[in-house]
């Protein structure tokens, strides 16, 4: 029985990307060993967040919990654009994964909703004649 995280395809993709940091990551040594542990906490927390806020029923909780997925997307961009300077991670891989980090970004708004969608303001739809001039009301009812 899966969980309703679990049926999530961001959630799905984000554990796929946490896997490849950590097959990444195994390789950071040295100069790049504080970026690998801050780069594995980060892709952690977007899966963890994923499910956490998946699990809230107030809107505001989601809202929250999927800001920081966003959050935590746009840190291991930044993570990979860092590694990529300092010759540990490949243009074409980085950019590959920066697809996958795009879409994590962009799917957790639309399933919390951000509450910055466009409305319209109902009044300007208010007529004030008869919609319907067939349908008889008592006031031109035959006598």
């Amino acid at each position: 029985m899966a969980l309703g995280h679990e049926k999530l395809d961001v959630y799905r993709l984000s554990i796929n990307y946490v896997a490849w940091v950590y097959e990444k990551a195994d390789s950071l040594n040295g100069v790049h060993r504080s970026a690998r542990d801050q780069w594995l906490r980060a892709s952690q927390s977007i899966p963890l967040n994923i499910a956490e806020g998946n699990g809230k029923r107030a809107e505001a909780d989601r809202r929250r919990y999927f800001e920081i997925v966003r959050g935590s997307a746009l840190e291991c961009a930044a993570f990979q654009d860092v590694l990529v300077v300092g010759k540990a991670l490949g243009t074409m891989e980085s950019r590959k994964r920066k697809d996958e980090l795009d879409r994590m970004a962009a799917i957790p708004s639309r399933i919390g909703g951000r509450g910055d969608h466009v409305r319209e303001d109902q009044a300007a739809y208010i007529v004030d004649s008869d919609p319907d001039p067939d349908f008889e009301t008592d006031k031109n009812k035959p006598e």
